[in-house]
């Protein structure tokens, strides 16, 4: 049976948010044309502004030192906010990237796990319209990097439909990505060196392009259906276990809040940038479900 939930509207006024992170009682999250971090606590008050990033903010995640990583999307780098507001640039990923760097996830040792679009999502969609990324040959695919905590680059896994929304299981042994354009989620083994091995897909989805993602404590994935006003909660293997409905797209997920059981909810009408970069209409919607999150981010 598939339980259900509506969310309600915790913080309007963002273009486009993106990346959300629960960390030290706060709910951090990108929004890619106010070209800043922010955080704000769990009833969606007291916004703070984290890092200003000029090049587009995505994905999130901590080093062991408190410092923050953060995916620079327009030059392709993840850059390192030090505990004292600093910021470096950790790694640059740009001779991988088809089009903008993207989301990414980080381990308990630091080591970031990196994807990119591979290409102009707007562009090929106005050409093509969603069916081309069902017709053959589709968009073309891309890689995820894997970044050592010194922020050299020692794996690059290709033939990536689109990463997206990765996720790190708690005993740090597995890894899985959202593939946005595959409908799928992919799983991976995570060694004790951080490479990656034995992919394989962990659930395939039915016309649901997985964006952001988390992780719950019975194993199950809440995936953001880019397509519609959803979220998903996916069992190994496809089933689908839980639905939230949200007022508008859902772009990604996190849980997080009183024992991780509050799900928050990035919203948009559209990831169009020639359209959310124009407005304040993004949002961030969340509902108490019934499982706490689990893992990383």
């Amino acid at each position: 049976m598939t339980t259900q939930w509506t969310t309600e509207t915790l913080r309007e006024g963002l273009a486009f948010g993106e990346g959300p992170r629960w960390h030290d009682g706060r709910l951090y999250y990108s929004d890619f044309f106010r070209h800043g971090v922010f955080s704000m606590l769990p009833d969606g008050s007291d916004e703070q502004l984290v890092a200003e990033v000029a090049g587009q903010p995505s994905g999130l995640g901590w080093m062991p030192d408190g410092s923050m990583l953060i995916v620079s999307m327009t030059d392709q780098k993840v850059l390192r906010r030090a505990t004292d507001g600093s910021i470096s640039v950790h790694a640059d990923i740009s001779e991988h990237c088809g089009y903008w760097a993207n989301d990414m996830v980080v381990s308990s040792d630091g080591t970031a796990y990196v994807g990119d679009f591979g290409f102009n999502l707007d562009a090929f969609l106005l050409e093509h319209g969603v069916e081309g990324v069902l017709t053959p040959p589709g968009p073309p695919t891309t890689n995820l990097c894997v970044i050592d905590p010194r922020g050299a680059i020692i794996q690059v896994v290709g033939e990536m439909a689109f990463p997206n929304g990765p996720v790190i299981t708690p005993d740090g042994a597995t890894l899985i990505v959202a593939e946005t354009m595959a409908m799928r989620l992919s799983a991976f083994d995570v060694s004790s060196d951080g490479t990656l091995s034995n992919r394989r897909v962990f659930a395939q989805l039915e016309l649901v392009p997985a964006d952001g993602i988390c992780l719950d404590a019975n194993g199950e994935v809440w995936v953001a259906n880019a397509l519609a006003p959803q979220a998903v909660r996916v069992r190994e293997g496809g089933e689908i276990t839980g639905m939230v409905t949200t007022s508008q797209i859902c772009f990604a997920c996190m849980l997080g809040g009183d024992e991780r059981s509050t799900l928050f909810c990035m919203t948009a009408p559209t990831s169009e940038a020639a359209v959310a970069s124009q407005g304040l209409n993004a949002k961030i919607e969340a509902v108490h479900v019934d499982v706490p999150g689990a893992g990383r981010p």
